[in-house]
């Protein structure tokens, strides 16, 4: 295998914030299923509404993030951003006050 294929400028991260409305029962029922399609599309929560995805490069990033896309709620507010592998590992996460070691992403095979 190429390990060129696993360049810390090559893997890329998704980032997804998002504000959603849940005042009514429509908005509730729309933000859950704006994170059920999230869920099974491989993100993982970071926070309340923040949700990452680890992408072994930045085509294969591009389609989950069109998926994304393709199910936005009607109301409210969604960042998509994406970063590097060498960007991502510089983030710093805190809880408590106490610095927490940013997770190593999990291999992922590519199917082609």
């Amino acid at each position: 295998m190429n390990t060129s294929q696993f360049s810390q400028y090559r893997i890329m991260w998704i980032l997804l914030f998002f504000d959603l409305p849940t005042t009514t029962k429509t908005d509730s029922k729309n933000y859950r299923n704006f994170v059920k399609h999230l869920e099974a599309d491989g993100f993982s929560r970071f926070q309340w509404s923040v949700f990452l995805r680890h992408c072994p490069s930045m085509d294969n990033a591009l389609v989950h993030i069109k998926r994304a896309e393709s199910h936005l709620p009607l109301k409210g507010h969604v960042c998509i951003m994406h970063l590097t592998d060498k960007q991502f590992s510089m983030s710093k996460v805190f809880f408590c006050g106490k610095k927490e070691k940013t997770k190593a992403p999990t291999q992922q095979l590519e199917l082609f």
